[in-house]
């Protein structure tokens, strides 16, 4: 049976019927995330080995490619435009996968995805010998793909056998868990058969994004957009899942399609970030308990706060990691894993958890 957690209001709770008071106050909250992803956005391009003056900036928008101008040009905007893209994918797919298996310790990991780009990442590169991201990052968001696919049909597998349509919150979990440690281990298998293998793939498997130009993400930009607009479209669906499957079914929601175009969301959602950046660990944990006691658990809120708001802890993270090695960096993925490991711990330790049954 799945975790479910009383404070703050848990994945799978029921959102209360909106107010005008409670919908200013959700556009005040996600106004204020706003401004929270423009002031990590100025942070990422002003900051780093070198600080870069404001004045400097705005020429790089004009067009000028002097001095620090062709520096934030060439390297910090697009940086920044991939942090911002990976960190709206990774938050909403977080909130999706725990509304998904309706588990407040899930995050899109939790499906396989990130086992399954893993997987495809050190197969490209000691099968086929790739070198650049540019090259494996199509592997990546391929194998990722097909995990997700593979959990989903053995979740579903395993719930028609009872006689009841479609993958549940539970058989989802535990595919996911399953299919997850598989595909971990025939990694580790194969980056420890050939050193050059690992040698590359361990850059890539800490989650980072240095290294990466817009060009990457102008390439999975479209991938996250049509996750979005998905999304948009099931968040009703999605809400009324919330009460219940027989009461959602009773409204009229197909409840096996909405949680396949549930799953095909955070596929995409994941599937990209980490094609991009690696599996970057945390995000998708941490932002939607972040969120959640502000928004509460109706997704028309809580969706676009917890994307704005990964995109804003990864920038930060990635903009922190310059500093704390300066003039090298630490690399985002492991910022995201110093701050999320200590809010896991105190998450299960503050909350109190009980067992729900669905």
């Amino acid at each position: 049976m799945p975790l479910t957690i009383s404070e703050p209001a848990p994945p799978g709770q029921a959102p209360p019927e909106p107010t005008r008071s409670t919908a200013a106050r959700h556009t005040g909250i996600v106004l204020v995330l706003f401004a929270a992803v423009v002031l990590a956005c100025l942070a990422s391009v002003l900051i780093g080995a070198k600080n870069v003056p404001p004045g400097e900036a705005l020429r790089a928008l004009t067009g000028d490619r002097s001095g620090d101008a062709l520096l934030v040009a060439e390297l910090r905007f697009p940086r920044t435009l991939l942090g911002l893209l990976v960190g709206i994918a990774l938050g909403v797919a977080g909130t999706l996968a725990q509304e998904l298996t309706r588990n407040p310790l899930g995050d899109p990991g939790l499906l396989g995805v990130s086992a399954g780009a893993a997987l495809s990442v050190a197969a490209s590169i000691g099968v086929f010998g790739l070198t650049s991201p540019y090259q494996y990052v199509w592997f990546a968001f391929i194998g990722a793909a097909l995990a997700g696919a593979l959990v989903y049909a053995i979740g579903g597998a395993a719930r028609a056998s009872a006689h009841s349509g479609g993958a549940s919150p539970v058989k989802l979990a535990l595919a996911g868990a399953a299919v997850t440690a598989l595909l971990m281990s025939l990694t580790h298998a194969l980056v420890l058969l050939d050193v050059r293998t690992f040698d590359q793939y361990r850059f890539w498997a800490v989650g980072s994004l240095a290294g990466r130009d817009g060009a990457l993400a102008g390439q999975l930009a479209p991938f996250v957009l049509a996750a979005l607009v998905l999304t948009a479209v099931i968040v009703p669906r999605m809400n009324a899942l919330a009460l219940g499957d027989e009461l959602a079914g009773s409204l009229g929601v197909r409840v096996g399609v909405t949680r396949l175009l549930g799953a095909v969301a955070v596929v995409l959602l994941t599937g990209a970030a980490v094609a991009a950046a690696g599996p970057v660990t945390f995000v998708g944990l941490v932002v939607p308990h972040l969120v959640r006691p502000f928004t509460g658990p109706d997704l028309r809120w809580l969706l676009p706060g917890a994307g704005l708001a990964g995109a804003a802890l990864l920038l930060g993270a990635d903009t922190l990691g310059r500093l704390l090695d300066h003039p090298g960096e630490v690399q985002a993925g492991v910022v995201t894993a110093m701050i999320g490991a200590p809010f896991l711990i105190m998450l299960v330790k503050r909350g109190r958890f009980r067992e729900q049954t669905r």
